[in-house]
């Protein structure tokens, strides 16, 4: 099976060829460091945590750069409004959003550089496109000369004489064109500054990731990535940029992640609408917003709500409620019982692993991919269910080998990396908490009960199992008593 990759500027999918053979060069454009993370930053994180664990899964070897931006005119500003300096403001986002990717389990890239630590990088970048033409100097500032390039727009698909008939020439402006775009931007009074050939000043946004991903990953690599508002401007420029400096093709596939939308509205922090991710799982466990978010494909949009995310974790005790209970069958069966499974049923289990991978093959499909575990839950709770008294061995291998292939799959998505009974363990400690009723009162229920039970008052018997259900304590009756556990969403 050969994966297959969505290619943003061809528009359609196609067989994923390195271009060198068992290694990936892998670049995602990173946070601009001016405020806390939201869900935004999460799903991007994510899809590319995805991304990378599943390509490695598959034997490549992933080298992983994620940038920071950290001079910006949102930093500038916010840093004002503090009073503080743009490095303390960005240092300090910067170091809360390594806590949020920890908190959600999200490897480290392989390289994470910044722009100011590579101002030498982009000032040759930029003197090696005006040596073509392809840049020009105003007063302290440095333009891209777009007319130059001939492929401008062919990642977003627009063409040139239309972006400059919806576009407008401020007072003043010194550009050549409307479209042409900020290199280098001279110093203004209050902002950092860096020499340069052109005056004291600071890098345009688009050059940052050029140098620094040319640094790592030289003049082509394979796959770069971020979300789909980076499509335009920002990726085109880089396209510009770099395929301008090198004449070598930039990027071979270019992936881009939807929107986070909260009731169809994109989420961001203009718009006042966002949830931060810290906010997210000071409620919900991290787990169940990356099963949410692996839950729809990284193309298509993704809305949020909290009754998403408490299906997410609805969810996520199923998969884990399944991997315990089948922890706790016997280690050996009888040789000589016969197979109580369907061929169908042993069917699907056996191709379980076969179908995941096809479905993330598929453009990386976390969602039909999700789809086949859950559907693998299903067939291995059934299966457990109907088994007799004393059940055959291989039924219980092939139970084994079930758990023991959702564990690898979701392993391969970031996914159920705890230990099963412990984590239901913690889950209902947690709900127990919130609960109505404490764990002494729910022994003397259970005392009230078994009386009630030894005197065949079976009405009272099951009246007191409905009020602890209705509080949300399961009863279960055994050959050694009656026990208790908080039942789980």
């Amino acid at each position: 099976m050969n994966i297959e990759i969505y290619n943003t500027k061809t528009g359609r999918k196609s067989p994923l060829v390195t271009l060198e053979e068992g290694k990936i060069k892998l670049y995602v454009c990173g946070i601009t460091a001016y405020d806390y993370c939201h869900i935004g930053h999460a799903r991007s994180a994510l899809v590319f945590d995805l991304i990378v664990r599943y390509l490695r899964f598959r034997g490549y070897t992933v080298t992983f750069v994620r940038n920071f931006t950290d001079i910006d005119d949102k930093i500038i500003k916010r840093a004002q409004e503090q009073n503080t300096t743009c490095e303390e403001l960005s240092q300090r986002f910067i170091t809360m959003f390594h806590e949020d990717m920890a908190s959600l389990g999200i490897l480290p890239p392989s390289i994470e550089p910044k722009a100011t630590e590579h101002l030498p990088e982009i000032i040759g970048l930029i003197e090696e496109l005006i040596r073509k033409g392809l840049a020009y100097q105003v007063d302290a500032d440095v333009y891209y000369r777009v007319t130059g390039f001939a492929n401008y727009g062919a990642l977003s698909g627009r063409n040139l004489e239309e972006m400059q008939a919806g576009a407008r020439i401020a007072v003043n402006e010194k550009k050549e064109h409307p479209m042409d775009f900020a290199l280098w931007k001279g110093s203004k009074p209050g902002e950092p500054t860096w020499e340069s050939p052109w005056g004291p000043g600071r890098p345009g946004w688009h050059i940052e990731c050029s140098a620094m991903s040319r640094k790592y990953l030289g003049n082509s690599f394979d796959i770069h990535g971020g979300g789909k508002d980076l499509i335009f401007p920002h990726h085109e420029n880089e396209i510009a940029q770099s395929e301008g400096a090198t004449g070598d093709e930039f990027v071979k596939y270019w992936v881009h992640h939807g929107f986070v939308t909260i009731k169809d509205e994109k989420m961001s922090k203009s718009l006042g609408n966002f949830l931060t991710i810290r906010e997210v799982i000071a409620q919900f466990a991290p787990e169940a917003l990356r099963l949410f978010i692996f839950s729809t494909h990284y193309r298509n949009p993704l809305d949020y709500s909290e009754t998403a995310l408490l299906d997410a974790v609805a969810g996520l005790n199923r998969l884990y409620t399944c991997l315990a209970e089948i922890e706790q069958l016997p280690a050996t069966g009888n040789d000589q019982a016969a197979s109580a499974i369907s061929k169908a049923d042993r069917e699907k289990i056996e191709t379980l692993g076969e179908r995941f991978l096809k479905a993330m093959d598929n453009d990386f499909n976390s969602a039909q991919a999700l789809g086949h575990l859950f559907e693998g839950v299903k067939i291995l709770n059934k299966i457990r269910q109907h088994l007799p008294g004393k059940p055959a061995r291989l039924d219980l291998q092939l139970l084994k080998q079930g758990a023991k292939t959702i564990r690898e799959m979701a392993e391969a998505l970031g996914l159920l990396s705890q230990e099963p009974t412990l984590y239901l363990q913690k889950e209902q400690e947690k709900i127990l908490k919130t609960l109505s009723v404490t764990p002494e009162e729910i022994e003397k229920f259970i005392t009230a009960r078994t009386m009630a039970r030894e005197e065949k008052n079976w009405a009272l018997a099951d009246e007191i199992r409905d009020q602890l259900l209705n509080q949300g304590i399961d009863l279960k009756d055994g050959p050694t008593g009656t026990t208790w556990q908080v039942k789980l969403p």
